[in-house]
């Protein structure tokens, strides 16, 4: 049977992943924040221990509170670090990908239209995009596909801590309203389902059209 490990598999875009997952006949490990909480790097050691083999790998975090650059502690550059970039990184070098296995990164919109209140994010979700970027040529050698989802606006806990009002800002959209997580859930279950190789080392902006960039 295929394995999936989803990281903030409990909740969220996490939580619909896992869900379109085990609908597919995966067996599907939906990591908690209390199972694994990125920002601390000796428990990512122990979960490596663990767990170091998949064929489908889904990285994925909640993000920073708001903050613009000068609101931000020494001690919140720490954390996010480890959280949003070194903690991918060890996982990425300590985990072994089975042959034809897929890697998805669940970034945001801001790695590529940075947000000024929320630097923090858009410093080392870029960053970690980057690296992840470099790799998917090594890991298209044994047929591992490697794709970035950034994610707009989602109907999230995420998106309510960070909108005060949601109805009024739907009204903004696009689309008039906001994406739901299960749209993410289903676009990887597709990819998964029906065997799509080629599609590698790209981003993929899910965002209802709202964002103003091309590529």
């Amino acid at each position: 049977m295929t394995k999936a490990i989803v990281l903030g598999g409990s909740r969220g875009i996490g939580k619909a992943i896992s869900n379109s997952l085990s609908s597919i006949n995966c067996e599907v490990l939906a990591v908690s924040k209390q199972d694994l909480d990125t920002s601390n790097i000796e428990m990512v050691k122990k979960f490596l221990e663990d767990q170091n083999e998949t064929d489908i790998l889904i990285l994925n975090t909640g993000g920073p509170p708001a903050k613009e650059f000068f609101e931000v502690s020494e001690k919140d550059w720490d954390k996010y670090h480890k959280q949003l970039f070194l903690g991918f990184c060890l996982i990425l070098q300590k985990m072994k990908i089975k042959e034809g296995g897929y890697i998805f990164l669940i970034s945001s919109g801001v790695i590529k239209e940075p947000n000024p209140k929320l630097i923090i994010s858009s410093a080392y979700r870029a960053a970690f995009s980057e690296v992840l970027k470099i790799l998917s040529k090594e890991y298209a050698k044994k047929n591992i596909s490697c794709i970035n989802i950034a994610p707009g606006i989602i109907n999230t806990d995420r998106t309510k801590e960070l909108i005060e009002d949601i109805d009024e800002y739907k009204k903004n959209l696009p689309m008039g309203r906001l994406g739901e997580p299960q749209e993410i859930g289903n676009f990887v279950k597709a990819i998964i389902e029906n065997d799509i190789k080629y599609l590698s080392g790209v981003t993929i902006n899910f965002d209802g059209a709202n964002s103003n960039y091309i590529f």
